[in-house]
């Protein structure tokens, strides 16, 4: 697998999912930044394109073994993912973190007064995420499982109709995740801290992770493979135009030996052929 500068955040960690490890340490939002290329990303970061390029590389060599394609997974595996890996862990997790930071505003919050307003931002984010899980468990995945079942395109519409509105809440709570980060100096525990706080900043941390994943498989995988089964690929189209809508078919070319389509001027030549 190669990367290349113009690669965007989303599409890697679809196609590389521990590249997350990477962006995390870096602090490059790869969920509702998914549409930034690798050098727009690295220039926000301050961090050298090459330095980015060489350690998502070896990361990769080193982990090549045990990656899951998401792309590639049955539908239902991808589902049932997202569901135990992070609407499981929001379940049990929200109320506890929740109850958590109301301890440690008792306790400290006289002397950072910061906590309240975490608090606040807190509730926030658990209120969103709340409706957003019941939307995705009542309408999106039924709808889903419905037409694997049928292959009826109104199930398939229904579960289209709703994309743009769990993108918004995707967009708001990653907006809250980042209030949450400067709120605390980026999750840097005080001096006079507890334990109950020592476990507040460490869960807030994992929440942000998990909750950058979740939003990760949906809006750069789960959304653009339903988007996809609404608009079937015409064996006409030009192989240029085909990698513009669908930028994983330069992958599925490169896997089949078509190693020189990565080059940018190979498009410019063999783009204008059809399938």
């Amino acid at each position: 697998m190669t990367f290349n500068k113009q690669d965007t955040l989303g599409r890697i960690v679809a196609r590389f999912p521990k590249a997350a490890d990477i962006f995390n340490e870096y602090k490059i939002d790869y969920c509702c930044g998914g549409n930034d290329s690798l050098e727009t990303a690295s220039m926000k970061a301050n961090i050298s394109i090459d330095q980015l390029l060489k350690e998502l590389h070896d990361h990769f060599e080193n982990l090549k073994q045990d990656i899951k394609d998401w792309n590639k997974a049955p539908f239902d595996q991808l589902i049932n993912q997202i569901l135990q890996a992070h609407h499981a862990y929001l379940h049990e997790f929200l109320p506890i973190i929740s109850d958590s930071i109301k301890k440690i505003v008792r306790a400290h919050g006289h002397n950072h007064p910061e906590l309240m307003s975490l608090y606040t931002q807190f509730q926030l984010l658990k209120t969103d995420m709340d409706m957003h899980l019941i939307k995705e468990e009542t309408i999106q995945y039924p709808a889903i499982e419905k037409y694997l079942q049928t292959n009826d395109l109104n199930d398939l519409e229904n579960a289209l109709t709703i994309i743009n509105e769990l993108e918004k809440e995707h967009s708001d709570v990653g907006s809250i995740l980042k209030t949450m980060r400067t709120l605390t100096n980026d999750y840097d525990l005080p001096n006079d801290a507890c334990r109950t706080y020592e476990f507040t900043l460490n869960e807030l941390q994992t929440l942000e992770a998990n909750t950058f994943t979740h939003i990760h498989l949906e809006n750069n995988i789960l959304f653009p493979r339903l988007k996809r089964l609404s608009n079937p690929i015409s064996l006409d189209t030009k192989i240029y135009e085909l990698i513009k809508v669908h930028p994983e078919i330069k992958d599925i070319m490169f896997d089949l030996g078509f190693k020189d389509i990565i080059k940018p001027g190979m498009l410019n030549t063999v783009g204008i052929l059809s399938l």
